[in-house]
């Protein structure tokens, strides 16, 4: 029992000091790579807790793919942090009652289990011990909860639409293809013929008809 207590205590130390980091870090790039090292961490304590599946999908899809997109985001837009930082005190109330509302949520959390601490054996469900973790895991999400795995599709789907709403810019001067001009053409209208006289060509005068 005193290993697995070391490595929660170095792992669960370690999350914590570098979350705390991300949040006051100066430079961008130095608290995407605290929140990689929050996410490692974080993994190692999923592997504590025999959770191995959420383990995996935190460091393939989090810092495989989300942590290290933040990175090279902030690498590459060559955003002005000092001028975002002007306007801070004039959201500080609006970020006052987000994070009051936070933590009026984790007292509500913490005071519960305090006062009943059968409460969160109560909405538990009995593990099956002759399958795996992932299995398990599966058999719950696709099955009890799987309106609620359909519903954060839905919810997450309305996301990715409106940001691409929000984020796509129509240019003026770019050419863009018309459908409905492309199926209403006709031979007539994207054919000419012309006849041209033996050993002439192409006129000057007629070239812009020609490109037209």
């Amino acid at each position: 029992m005193i290993l697995p207590a070391l490595f929660f205590y170095l792992f669960a130390g370690v999350c914590v000091a570098s979350a705390a980091m991300v949040i006051s870090s100066r430079n961008p790039v130095h608290s995407v790579l605290f929140l990689i090292l929050a996410f490692v961490n974080a993994s190692g304590l999923f592997i504590l807790l025999g959770a191995e599946f959420l383990a995996m999908i935190l460091v393939v899809v989090y810092v495989g793919a989300v942590a290290v997109l933040f990175l090279f985001v902030i690498m590459m837009l060559d955003v002005d942090f000092a001028e975002l930082r002007e306007g801070f005190l004039e959201y500080l109330p609006f970020g006052l009652l987000i994070g009051g509302i936070f933590l009026l949520e984790l007292l509500l959390v913490v005071g519960g289990w305090i006062i009943n601490p059968t409460v969160t054996k109560s909405i538990t469900a009995a593990i099956p011990t002759n399958v795996s973790n992932t299995e398990a895991l599966g058999l719950v999400l696709y099955t009890k909860y799987i309106h609620y795995f359909q519903l954060a599709g839905l919810v997450l789907l309305v996301a990715m639409i409106g940001a691409i709403v929000l984020t796509l810019r129509h240019k003026a001067n770019v050419k863009r293809q018309d459908i409905n001009v492309q199926n209403a053409r006709t031979p007539e209208i994207a054919m000419h013929v012309r006849k041209v006289a033996s050993g002439q060509g192409l006129q000057d005068a007629d070239a812009a008809e020609w490109v037209k």
